[in-house]
C-alpha cells in the first residue's frame, strides 16, 4: 500500500528505504503467518493420528484456498474504497487515500521500494487483526484459513509491484505463476490504470476481477452506498489529475 515518494524534500532520497520500523512491522507479519500455518499443521496432524483419516489434510488443503480466494476479493474491495472515496484528511485511512492517488501518478515508484518498505504497512494490519485469533483459535481449519488469507495480504503490494514490472525484470517462478493465473498479471492490471479506473481492484490473483467489473459489482455498491449516504465515487467523474501518470518511469541506475 504504496506511499507518496515525495511527502518531505528530506525524504525524498530515501522514500523506498527499508526502516529498522518497516523490518520490524514486516518481521512481525511474517511471524503471525507462520505460527498460524505451523499451529494449523501441527493441530491436523493430531486430529489425523487419533482419527487415522488422512482426509483431513485435504480438508486443511481447502481450507486454506479458500483463504487465498478470499484475499483476492478482499484486497480488491479496500482497494476500491480506497481509490473512490475519502481524502488525505480521513482519519486513519487518509495517508493510504493519499498514496494510491500517488501510485495512479507514479505506477513505477511501487517497483523501486525495498520489500519492507512496500510490506510493512498491510503487515502491521495482519499482526493487529490475526495475532490474537490466532493464538486463541484451536481449530486447525480455521487457522489454514486465516494464515492463507493473513499472508496473501500482506504480500499482496509485492504482487501488485510485480504487476507493475516487465517480466524480465521479475524471478522466473513469479512470471510462471502470473500466466497460470495464480499472481495478478502485467496486462490485467495495466487496465486499471487507463480511464474509466473503475475495474481490475483485486490484486493478488485477479480471479475476482473479471466476475466483479461483468456483473457491474463496484458500480452496485456506488449506487447503494450514494444512495444511503450522498457520497460519489472519483471513478463517476471526469479523469481526474490524481489518477493522471505525470511522469514516465526514470532510467534505472
Amino acid at each position: 500500500m504504496e506511499r507518496s515518494p515525495a511527502v518531505k524534500k528530506e525524504d525524498q532520497d530515501n522514500w523506498h528505504i527499508s526502516t529498522w520500523v518497516h523490518r520490524a512491522c514486516f518481521a512481525a507479519g511474517c511471524a503471525t503467518v507462520i505460527f498460524a500455518a505451523a499451529k494449523s499443521i501441527s493441530l491436523t496432524s493430531s486430529l489425523v493420528a487419533e482419527t487415522s483419516s488422512s482426509r483431513l489434510w485435504l480438508k486443511t488443503l481447502s481450507a486454506a484456498l479458500l483463504g487465498y480466494v478470499a484475499a483476492d476479493l478482499a484486497t480488491g474491495i479496500y482497494h476500491w474504497a480506497i481509490d473512490n472515496y475519502g481524502s488525505a484528511k480521513t482519519p486513519f485511512f487518509g495517508a493510504q487515500i493519499e498514496a494510491f492517488q500517488s501510485h495512479h501518478q507514479q505506477p513505477w515508484a511501487i517497483t523501486r521500494r525495498q520489500l519492507a518498505n512496500n510490506l510493512y504497512i498491510a503487515a502491521a494490519a495482519v499482526t493487529a487483526v490475526f495475532l490474537p485469533v490466532n493464538i486463541f483459535m484451536a481449530d486447525p481449519f480455521n487457522l489454514a484459513f486465516a494464515a492463507t488469507l493473513a499472508g496473501c495480504i500482506m504480500f499482496s503490494q509485492q504482487f501488485h509491484a510485480w504487476a507493475h514490472m516487465p517480466k524480465g525484470k521479475i524471478p522466473a517462478v513469479v512470471a510462471a505463476l502470473q500466466n497460470a493465473g495464480v499472481l495478478v498479471g502485467r496486462g490485467p492490471h495495466a487496465t486499471h490504470h487507463h480511464a474509466p479506473y473503475n475495474n481490475n481492484y483485486c490484486i493478488v490473483s485477479g480471479v475476482w476481477n473479471r466476475f466483479l467489473d461483468e456483473t457491474k459489482f463496484w458500480l452496485a455498491a456506488e449506487m447503494v452506498l450514494e444512495k444511503i449516504s450522498g457520497a460519489r465515487p472519483r471513478s463517476w467523474g471526469e479523469t481526474l489529475p490524481e489518477w493522471t501518470q505525470i511522469a514516465s518511469e526514470p532510467e534505472m541506475e
